[in-house]
């Protein structure tokens, strides 16, 4: 220990000794610590931390395989086949959820309900921690209503009271009773803050509307393989039994770890940041190291003598692993302290849409994790730092230093490599970043199909459904017309419209549409189903609701044919507006102005749609997909639950939104709305590959100032080492320009040997980003030019200083030094 002690002080004095050196290792070695550690925090907030439920590896996520082999929702006939006849699950559950207005409260709510069918607690295994959970006589038709809430919406809006003798919440025409509180943090499916029972309403009896996500818990001892076996086995039999067939019919049941489910999208995103930061620590490290070996190669006398009397090579390879140490715990408590600063900032500049975002904290993995790298840091540089140092004979350092030599040809050498390894890892870094920069710039080139200046939106969820019942639909279309009568006349407000949806806000729904005559309309659901088994007649499509006000205030224009007008009223027949691309592909060649169509099962009403025109096509998912092809159906024939306002206003936002605020309340005062502006929705669309090129960005940035410190350090050392070499020259008749060449010369062999590298691994590593790039090839041979001469040009940069302050060498000088 008196050794270790001894070694431990000598070290912080070299380091003091070398103080300015020392602190731009500490801050090297800091920042890329810290940036790792901040990364691996969100990995293992959204990967790799376990789901906080009991036995979290045994729940999974059910859904039935579409026709193109992804996962899709669950229809109930199929999903009452899968819990009945599995073999392979302890307890299987469906569940959807939305938001709607939550009246009953202490006041007026936005909230998130889920319906949940038996078994979803105990396929997830979390129950009530006050109340009671649902019971036989909860689970089916005509029973009185009950609710679960969440441990926040208990405290917000029920004023934390163990007593729900009273507690009544009203939501969707239904006063439901609450009967618990579930445990605090728990918000499943995502931000839920209300649940009831599933079996409060009719069981549908189609195979092909998919409506509900699948979850279910394994049974014990039955893996994840033995389950995927049994449930792909049991949907060929529900297809066989029941002659399912069509693009809306199931091709088998799949089952996955529910934590794989939920990142399954996010999941390639993370794992590129986490190797892109690896790379940037590997490029402070190899910075550090050129740094220690440039000390290591300034003390290779001392070493000698310290070998000559007696000193052997352990003992001076632990003196520096004891150097090594010291300045990786200084490094890495700094970093780690950095990384409480760098997750704040990762989770305020992270996408909405990335889950789990609440588990990610600098927890004790995660220190562990920082801990670690710190501790493979030190051990890493300080073991190659003091086996170069210590691997030459003393006595050839000894007579190196007798002709004043300060370092070895082998030092150098050493340092050249480490630059091309420096280099070339910062262009696999460079050119992530450039692909990731043309695929956002391709996403934001492309045309959305509206506008988004001045468009401001209102979410409204009205407390009650009109399914079926004459007088609340008439309710619900006189409200929405008042409401956009009264803010068309906000000062400011140019134009108003509403929708089932806007977009890029999560997509519209899809299904199958019929076309017939006014003869063949259908009286029931069951009859309209008649008609999908001819293709002749069907077509594929988005529904969305929508008035007219809303394809003028987002500037979706009219190619053919007339807009919805005063013409449509909920008593004359239904109209319908499709896109461009949906009349492209449905009626080719034709005029679709006139064709009716059966698009009902969208919303249970089986008015047939008179098409009286063609409008633009707009990307509702995504800038990434392709427009889908739509059906617009009047929001003042059909109204909806849920529905949102959008105005193009020229004035202030605040002001108008005040306003609307003030409108909404004296039409609905139970109602309480959302505002938004486009333009936030528009960047919120495309965060996650905004938050990706940041963060790549930034690692590439920092590698590439690392790497011209460390080209810069090199040739400055190499000119330092040369001195007399260089004056024995220029006395010889060198000149100035012949020193710059031979300089410039050895710096740029490196830089190119580098980027010759990384232009090999770059077309190798960047093949895995492919999933993340849009319009742009994982070879794209500009980003790879404008990188490669991006790097040449820096590190020509970096090596002319040194350079030119080689040609000052003045002979005279440097001879009598020496």
């Amino acid at each position: 220990m008196d050794q270790i002690i001894g070694d431990l002080r000598y070290a912080a004095r070299v380091l003091i000794k070398n103080g300015g050196i020392t602190a731009i290792m500490v801050f090297t070695l800091a920042l890329a610590i810290g940036a790792t550690t901040a990364i691996f925090s969100v990995v293992y907030g959204v990967l790799l931390r376990p789901l906080p439920y009991p036995n979290p590896d045994r729940i999974v996520a059910l859904s039935e395989i579409n026709h193109k082999g992804g996962n899709m929702n669950f229809a109930d006939p199929n999903f009452l086949d899968l819990r009945s006849r599995n073999h392979s699950l302890e307890a299987a559950a469906e569940y959807t959820s939305w938001i709607t207005s939550v009246s009953g409260a202490a006041e007026p709510a936005r909230a998130m309900v889920a319906e949940v069918s038996a078994d979803f607690f105990k396929a997830i295994g979390v129950y009530p921690a006050i109340g009671r959970p649902f019971l036989a006589e909860d689970l089916h038709q005509g029973a009185a209503p009950v609710a679960l809430v969440s441990h926040d919406f208990w405290r917000q809006y029920l004023s934390s009271s163990t007593d729900f003798s009273n507690a009544r919440i009203k939501f969707e025409n239904r006063e439901y009773s609450v009967v618990g509180v579930m445990p605090p943090g728990f918000r499943f499916p995502t931000e839920t803050d209300i649940w009831f029972p599933r079996e409060l309403d009719e069981i549908g009896t189609s195979r092909t509307s998919h409506n509900f996500h699948g979850l279910g818990r394994l049974r014990d001892g039955v893996t994840i393989e033995q389950a995927r076996a049994d449930l792909s086995a049991l949907g060929q039999q529900v297809i066989h039994e029941n002659g399912l067939q069509g693009d809306f019919a199931m091709r088998g049941f799949n089952v996955m770890p529910l934590q794989a489910s939920m990142t399954t999208r996010t999941r390639p995103a993370l794992l590129v940041l986490l190797v892109a930061v690896g790379f940037l620590l590997l490029v402070a490290c190899a910075n550090v190291a050129n740094l220690l070996l440039s000390q290591a190669s300034a003390r290779e006398r001392e070493l000698a003598i310290r070998a000559a009397l007696g000193a052997n090579r352990a003992r001076l390879i632990r003196q520096f692993l004891m150097e090594a140490l010291l300045l990786s715990v200084i490094s890495g408590a700094m970093g780690m302290l950095a990384a409480f600063w760098g997750v704040s900032a990762l989770i305020a500049i992270a996408p909405k849409d990335l889950p789990r975002l609440d588990s990610v904290s600098v927890n004790l993995p995660v220190l562990l994790f920082a801990l670690g790298i710190s501790v493979a840091v030190a051990v890493g540089l300080g073991l190659f730092t003091a086996t170069r140092a210590t691997s030459a004979d003393p006595r050839d350092a000894l007579a190196e230093g007798s002709r004043g030599q300060a370092g070895s040809q082998r030092s150098q050498r050493m340092g050249g490599t480490i630059v091309v390894a420096q280099l070339a890892i910062t262009l696999v870094l460079l050119v992530g970043a450039g692909l990731l920069g043309r695929s956002l710039l391709q996403v934001l080139s492309v045309n959305p199909g509206f506008r988004t200046e001045r468009v401001l939106t209102m979410d409204v969820s009205l407390p009650f459904s009109f399914d079926d019942d004459a007088p609340k639909k008439a309710r619900a279309i006189t409200l929405e017309n008042d409401l956009l009568t009264r803010l068309s006349a906000i000062p400011g407000v140019q134009d108003v419209g509403g929708a089932s949806s806007i977009p890029l806000d999560g997509g519209l729904a899809n299904g199958l549409f019929a076309e017939m005559s006014f003869a063949e309309t259908p009286k029931s659901m069951e009859e309209f189903g008649k008609f999908f088994n001819d293709t002749s007649r069907t077509g594929v499509a988005d529904f969305c609701a929508a008035t007219a006000g809303y394809f003028k205030a987002l500037g979706i224009p009219l190619i053919r044919g007339r807009m919805f007008d005063d013409r449509d009223t909920p008593s004359s027949p239904h109209v319908a507006l499709i896109s461009q691309s949906l009349a492209d592909r449905k009626w080719p060649g034709q005029d679709p102005l006139g064709h009716t169509i059966e698009f009902g099962n969208m919303d249970g009403d089986l008015h047939l749609l008179t098409i009286v025109g063609v409008v633009g096509d707009t990307h509702e998912d995504s800038l990434e997909l392709p427009a889908d092809p739509t059906v617009y159906v009047n929001m003042l024939q059909r109204p909806r639950g849920s529905f949102v306002t959008v105005m193009r206003s020229n004035t202030d936002t605040a002001s108008v939104f005040a306003a609307a605020r003030s409108v909404l309340h004296n039409l609905a005062p139970d109602v309480p709305p959302r505002f938004r502006t486009f333009p936030a929705i528009y960047t919120e669309s495309i965060g996650s590959r905004r938050f990706n090129l940041t963060l790549v960005a930034v690692f590439a940035v920092t590698a590439l100032l690392l790497a011209i410190a460390g080209i810069y350090g090199v040739m400055a050392y190499s000119v330092t080492r040369r001195t007399r070499e260089i004056g024995v020259r220029m006395a010889l008749g060198a000149t100035s320009s012949n020193v710059l060449g031979m300089v410039l010369g050895q710096g740029m062999r490196t830089a190119v040997i580098g980027v010759v590298i990384g232009i090999g691994g770059s077309l190798v590593l960047t093949r895995s980003m492919e999933s993340l790039l849009f319009g742009v090839k994982a070879t794209d041979p500009f980003t790879f030019a404008g990188v490669a001469l991006l790097l040449i040009g820096v590190a020509m940069i970096a090596c002319y200083v040194p350079a030119r302050r080689a040609t000052k060498v003045d002979p005279m000088v440097a001879l009598r030094y020496e």
